[in-house]
């Protein structure tokens, strides 16, 4: 009797669990079908954007002295503090004088004698008491004698040393007693002029011509009032506060870089910059007045590496679209072929959509816009063509 009951009992809760489980499933019926996936998109516009360059290079002085000596002999004084600012013509170093101030007195002392020896055979050569001969030979001794003694005048002031340009005044490569030859190659030191600085950066031919093409297909223009404006960044990543402008571009290959040398002028009141020092430059290529820029994020790639992006067409059906990129632009990639102003490109939700199906498109709410646009170092993996873009 007791087994009959357990049984009933079991029986029964079966029973109610099918019962519960059909009205679950009534209930959601009666619910109706779940609505197409929700993405967030953004939607495409054409904006300009100031392309720029980063480029690497080296500052270097506008001017630069290295001071030898004209004359030899002993170093017995030097005049300026290693690493000060001197002027143009401000004495450095003082030969020791003594072997030329007694050449320019032999000389001087020589003079006199020969000038009365010309005087009285210019008399005599009148009255022909002595040869043409004779004369001439004295008159050019007169004009050698002279020679001599300006030559030694000349020696004589090459003994003090000046600054031959105002600048920066480096160490001296020797001290007071050091014995010095004239045109000797070690300088005595190097002045250089740091207001302004150069800065040299090379740029590969390959850029150049991607650029004429640009310029040439009417993607560039060139014609911005900064256009030669150009900013630069420290070693550290600050940036500089002055900007400098594009003086010119060599016309001549580096055959063992295959690049050109630009070169670009800056201020440098307060001497921050140094020569030698390694920097990076912000060249303008011009400005691209129909850029379209797509967030990172809604770009991904397939096996073979090509960018793709998903949209939602007039419909709100996802379509892919494959893309040509040509460089980063803060979180953003710059789009050269795939896309047009107006297109609504996914954003969030690209895991749970794919090509084909319905969705519901809300507006995804991005940061402030880039309005430059710079060439990093690491450019975006090559996109496969698809035909009309460069």
């Amino acid at each position: 009797m007791k087994n009959n009951n357990s049984a009933m009992l079991m029986a029964a809760c079966g029973v109610l669990t099918v019962i519960l489980i059909l009205g679950g499933c009534g209930q959601s019926n009666k619910g109706g079908l779940p609505g197409p996936p929700e993405v967030a998109v953004v939607t495409m516009q054409q904006k300009p954007v100031v392309m720029t360059t980063e480029l690497t290079g080296r500052t270097s002085a506008n001017l630069v002295a290295e001071v030898r000596p004209q004359v030899g002999g002993i170093i017995q004084k030097r005049f300026f503090t290693e690493g000060s600012n001197v002027q143009a013509g401000q004495v450095l170093f003082q030969i020791d004088p003594a072997l030329y101030q007694a050449a320019l007195a032999r000389s001087e002392a020589n003079l006199t004698a020969i000038q009365l020896r010309t005087d009285r055979l210019r008399e005599l050569l009148v009255e022909k008491a002595v040869s043409q001969q004779d004369y001439d030979d004295a008159a050019a001794a007169l004009k050698q004698t002279q020679a001599d003694i300006q030559t030694a005048r000349i020696n004589l002031k090459y003994t003090t040393i000046t600054a031959p340009i105002a600048g920066r005044i480096g160490r001296s490569s020797v001290t007071e007693g050091a014995l010095v030859t004239a045109q000797q190659p070690t300088a005595l030191a190097t002045i250089q002029q740091l207001n302004p600085m150069y800065v040299d950066v090379p740029q590969s031919t390959a850029e150049l011509l991607r650029l004429r093409d640009r310029i040439k297909e009417g993607h560039l223009d060139q014609n911005g009032a900064n256009q030669k404006k150009v900013q630069l960044l420290l070693e550290d990543g600050t940036a500089y506060p002055l900007s400098g402008t594009l003086q010119f571009q060599d016309i001549t290959v580096d055959s063992t870089t295959g690049s050109v040398i630009l070169r670009v002028v800056f201020p440098n009141p307060k001497g921050v910059l140094l020569p030698g020092m390694f920097v990076r430059v912000l060249v303008q290529e011009g400005i691209n007045k129909q850029a379209i820029l797509i967030p990172q994020q809604a770009v991904s790639r397939d096996p073979m590496g090509n960018p793709l992006t998903l949209i939602v067409d007039a419909e709100n059906k996802v379509q892919l679209r494959i893309l040509e990129l040509d460089r980063a632009i803060g979180d953003k990639w710059l789009v050269t072929n795939g896309l047009k102003s107006g297109d609504r490109v996914i954003v969030e939700g690209m895991q749970k959509v794919k090509p084909g199906i319905v969705v519901k498109a809300v507006s995804f709410e991005a940061g402030n816009e880039i309005n430059s646009g710079e060439r990093k170092n690491t450019p975006p993996p090559p996109a496969k063509r698809t035909g009309g873009g460069k």
